[in-house]
């Protein structure tokens, strides 16, 4: 595996993150005796037992140069992923991208019914709110509101939907995206719920907002290496590997970082990228060993 790659300290990071957030949420999300349990049903089939927990992993080892405890991180963490796969329910829905196969299984509309998939992605909207206003996620109330805000700002039309929008509108006729679009496009779309995770960390460090200048750069950096890996991906991936549906931006005919830029200079930008982002991270030792991994990590990876 790529992860292994880095070393077993990622490896190690990636599964025990993956382990905690999945325990997280079986117990967030208990099935009710009636007739709601369908919908519980259908959430924990989207949030337990599949993604790679990036962002996750990125609130939990921010937050860890800064001494908090993990379980603070981890809530921090699971309420970013809810919101993380709320969307994913909703980008596959007909309604938008129309995918069957998410983390090598049915999508939830497929397993469950389309509906009931509507629910569920508003239900873990909302969950993810209700994790950060409890005070065992911070018994700091304007550490509260501030983790709730960034959250927020990154999910809304400022943040990830905008971006979405902005990714439906190009499979309109007659509209097409330059770089700097497509840029802007996936700093909404993908990076701003990368770099929340980061900031969110911070946050619960108590680190103030003129220290965080360079986490900000270095989430920037990653985002957009992500999304330029993720287009990659698409063009060069395994399926079976991938878990997911690929070739789908050329088959619509749409623009991303690899019809601009090419393979090999958009494999040479994500590459700048990542070196760049670890730059931003010069001033921490070994402390920020796995924000250095993760960096390398989303280039490489083959899922």
């Amino acid at each position: 595996m790529l992860v292994e790659a880095h070393g077993n300290v990622l490896s190690d990071a990636i599964k025990r993150v993956q382990s905690e957030i999945d325990s997280l949420f079986d117990a967030l999300l208990p099935v009710p005796d009636d007739t709601s349990a369908r919908l519980v049903e259908a959430m924990r089939y989207a949030a337990i037992g599949g993604g790679k927990r990036v962002r996750p992993l990125l609130v939990c080892s921010t937050a860890a140069l800064f001494g908090v405890s993990r379980d603070a991180a981890l809530r921090a963490g699971a309420a970013i992923e809810a919101i993380h796969v709320y969307s994913l329910i909703h980008d596959d829905l007909p309604c938008m991208d129309n995918d069957d196969l998410r983390h090598g299984k049915p999508t939830l509309h497929k397993a469950f019914d389309e509906a009931t998939a509507v629910l569920a992605g508003d239900a873990l909207h909302a969950l993810a709110f209700e994790i950060l206003a409890d005070d065992a996620t911070s018994e700091d109330p304007f550490t509260r509101v501030e983790l709730i805000a960034t959250l927020g700002t990154a999910s809304g039309m400022s943040g990830m939907a905008g971006g979405q929008m902005m990714d439906m509108v190009a499979d309109e006729e007659g509209v097409i995206y330059d770089l700097p679009a497509i840029t802007r496009l996936q700093q909404l779309k993908t990076g701003a719920l990368l770099a929340a995770s980061v900031e969110m960390g911070a946050i619960l460090g108590k680190l103030p907002p003129q220290g965080r200048a360079h986490l900000r750069a270095y989430a920037r950096d990653i985002g957009l290496a992500f999304q330029i890996a993720d287009d990659l991906l698409d063009v060069e991936g395994d399926t079976d590997k991938a878990g997911k549906a690929l070739r789908k931006d050329s088959e619509q005919g749409k623009q991303t970082f690899v019809t601009l830029l090419g393979v090999e200079r958009a494999r040479e930008q994500a590459r700048a990228l990542t070196d760049q982002a670890i730059g931003h991270l010069a001033s921490y030792g070994a402390e920020a060993e796995i924000l250095r991994a993760l960096a390398r990590f989303i280039v490489e990876r083959d899922r």
